[in-house]
């Protein structure tokens, strides 16, 4: 299986990175590594993961975000990378979204 992150997931990615290298310099780099070891992980839990708003989903371990994931044949899609502390409104958006 391969992992391929969305654009869409990307700019999660990149939105979040912004905002933990505002609060300190340095933690949007290690934000991204957590995030990005995070994924990694699904190389072998793919599929494990209770299903959310129609997508797998998984929580990451050093920050409050979730990973929304599908698989599609042999492939991984990462979705959405999104901060649990939106509103569930504002997640169910962003997902039908795309």
């Amino acid at each position: 299986m391969k992992i391929r992150l969305l654009t869409v997931a990307l700019g999660d990615l990149e939105a979040g990175r912004r905002f933990y290298e505002r609060q300190q310099t340095g933690l949007g780099d290690y934000f991204l590594d957590s995030l990005f070891s995070d994924i990694d992980s699904l190389l072998l839990y793919a599929g494990i993961h209770q299903k959310v708003f129609g997508y797998h989903r998984t929580l990451s371990r050093r920050f409050p975000y979730a990973i929304y994931y599908r698989i599609e044949g042999e492939e991984i899609q990462v979705w959405r990378v999104l901060d649990c502390r939106q509103s569930p409104a504002s997640i169910t958006e962003r997902l039908q979204r795309g």
